[in-house]
């Protein structure tokens, strides 16, 4: 059995400091302009084509490679209430190919998907459950002739050809986000098949891959962890979809996908004036920039896009819940406070870096190190609209789980009277230095930070300004 606590509480801190770094304008030599940070040791460049398309570039020769990533402002968040999981599905999607990438015979094909289309819109409409079941036959019937005229993996054998590594993507709840590594030689074929894969969608293999996303629901429904996290969630954001929605969708959606919701996700959010361009790694900038704008300039500016904002309201009280299954006892608790643009964002970091850094927080010094539990630790999950500090226990034979919260709440407690050494914030400070020059030095990590700023709407300055903002907050 395992027992999730879930604490319900609003942290009201101060707004958010502004940043003190000054963005610079200026022009490279074939005309672009693009800004920088004054004393931004990357020395990274934000360019914004006449679209709206976002590009970073930042130089890094240690190896010919370029780590990349196309990032868009949109994740399960804005999936429909009438069909979650379709950011999800769709990222799976946009590894299909396009009308020109992964067809045999796009002519006869697109009469299939058409076909197909026309019939989940039925299937969805459908409620008696024969007929129901009778629409998904002719479905799985017409799925079968129209795969034989996909070239199944074109978008992964083109990639690959490339000697691109990582090839992968994600969804979350306020992103989506495409990712590769690729021989800095190859910039330019990899911008040719990148802007065909984002030019259009076609739902092809829709069928088989459904059932892969399927699965995918499947297996998280024995998975410990993801229960007692969607249950967490659930609570802690009783009103918004950060709790309402999960990023993998309900079973009812998944069986009733709509091919027309879809598409019109993709025309509303798939538009270069909600997505990016990241590139980090061994490259010229002019260079760079000007395949970009070659191959993904043409895209047309689209209708800024319905932004979902998640609002709470404030919690009121405790709520205690429990999950149940085979694995061993634990706990998990949380406190609700402010997005990553916030004053709470900056001071959750410090504080959870003060209570549980798996070395020297109080967590670790008064409970992991003395034994008074199994674990006991803490983890910030930083979102754009809000963020939660999880709390999680595990008790050692003969303990209560009420008694490994008391533990952890003891800790908090420390922080709330300012029972702590001073030199441990100076520490934590430290600690991030030593993580932004490793960031600085590693491509993935210094690109990830881009997309990051891209997705929560913070300015390049803030990110730069980051540690000095941090070292102003005091005991």
């Amino acid at each position: 059995m395992i027992k999730k606590l879930t604490l319900l509480g609003c942290l009201i801190l101060s707004t958010s400091l502004l940043a003190q770094f000054k963005t610079l304008q200026k022009k490279d030599t074939n005309g672009y302009s693009y800004e920088i940070v004054e004393n931004d040791p990357s020395n990274t460049r934000i360019y914004t084509l006449p679209n709206g398309l976002k590009v970073y570039l930042a130089q890094n020769k240690d190896e010919p490679r370029i780590q990349t990533y196309i990032p868009v402002r949109t994740g399960s968040n804005n999936d429909p209430t009438d069909n979650t999981g379709l950011a999800h599905y769709l990222e799976h999607m946009l590894f299909k190919g396009t009308s020109k990438m992964g067809s045999h015979d796009w002519e006869k094909e697109k009469v299939y998907l058409k076909q197909i289309s026309d019939l989940y819109e039925a299937h969805k409409a459908e409620s008696n459950p024969e007929k129901k079941s009778e629409i998904y036959r002719q479905i799985d019937s017409i799925s079968n002739v129209a795969s034989q005229y996909a070239v199944a993996n074109e978008y992964d054998k083109l990639i690959s050809s490339l000697g691109a590594t990582g090839t992968n993507a994600h969804t979350w709840f306020d992103e989506t986000v495409y990712k590769n590594n690729i021989p800095s030689n190859e910039l330019e074929k990899w911008m040719i098949i990148e802007s065909e894969r984002f030019s259009e969608l076609v739902l092809r293999l829709f069928h088989t891959e459904l059932e892969a996303v399927y699965e995918e629901f499947n297996r998280a429904q024995d998975n410990d962890f993801r229960l007692i996290h969607y249950a967490l969630m659930e609570n802690l954001f009783p009103e918004s979809h950060y709790g309402t929605q999960t990023t993998i969708g309900t079973s009812e959606h998944l069986k009733n996908p709509s091919l027309v919701a879809i598409e019109k996700y993709f025309d509303e959010y798939y538009i270069p004036n909600n997505m990016a361009v990241v590139l980090v790694g061994d490259l010229e900038f002019d260079a760079a920039i000007q395949l970009v704008d070659k191959y993904f300039g043409h895209f047309q500016k689209g209708p800024e896009p319905n932004r979902y904002v998640a609002q709470e309201s404030p919690l009121r009280g405790i709520k205690e819940l429990e999950v149940f299954s085979p694995s061993a006892e634990r706990l998990q608790f949380a406190f609700r406070v402010g997005g990553a643009r916030t004053q709470d964002a900056k001071l959750l970091r410090i504080m959870d870096m003060i209570l549980s850094n798996r070395t020297a927080g109080l967590i670790d010094l008064n409970i992991n190190q003395k034994q008074l539990a199994q674990y006991a630790g803490a983890s910030p999950q930083i979102m754009k609209d809000y963020s939660a500090h999880i709390f999680n226990g595990m008790p050692r034979q003969g303990q209560s789980l009420d008694e490994v919260r008391d533990l952890i709440l003891e800790q908090i407690e420390k922080i709330k009277k300012g029972d702590f050494d001073e030199w441990m914030i100076e520490a934590v400070i430290n600690d991030f230095k030593k993580q932004q020059q490793q960031v600085l030095e590693n491509s993935d990590w210094l690109a990830s930070e881009m997309y990051n700023s891209f997705i929560q709407e913070q300015t390049w300055a803030e990110v730069v300004a980051d540690l000095d903002e941090l070292s102003k907050i005091t005991k």
